[in-house]
C-alpha cells in the first residue's frame, strides 16, 4: 500500500469525509533537507462533519493526531485544507 493510500485510509476511518483528496508533493521538494530522511511532503483536502464547531487550528491538530503514526514514519510535511460540508459551495 502506498503512502497516499495509507494516509487516505487513515483519514477515511477517522473522519468519514464527504470529500478527501490526498496528493504526494514530494517531487516538488527534491533536494530539501526533509526529503533526505525518506519522508514525504503531502497535501490533504478533507471535508467532514467532524470539523463542525472547530476553528482551523483545531482542525489541523485533529488531522495531525489522526496521522500521528504516519507523521513519525512517512510524512515530513503536510498541507491541510479542512472544511465542513456547510463550508463547501454546492
Amino acid at each position: 500500500m502506498s503512502r497516499v493510500e495509507r494516509i487516505r485510509e487513515t483519514l477515511q476511518q477517522a473522519f468519514a469525509p464527504t470529500h478527501l483528496a490526498v496528493r504526494d508533493d514530494s517531487h516538488l521538494h527534491a533536494g530539501h533537507a526533509g526529503a533526505a530522511s525518506g519522508k514525504g511532503h503531502f497535501s490533504v483536502e478533507i471535508v467532514s462533519a467532524a470539523f463542525a464547531g472547530q476553528k482551523p487550528l483545531q482542525r489541523h491538530r485533529t488531522v495531525y493526531a489522526a496521522l500521528d503514526a504516519l507523521m513519525q514514519s512517512d510524512i515530513h510535511a503536510l498541507s491541510i485544507v479542512a472544511r465542513t460540508p456547510d463550508e463547501v459551495a454546492p
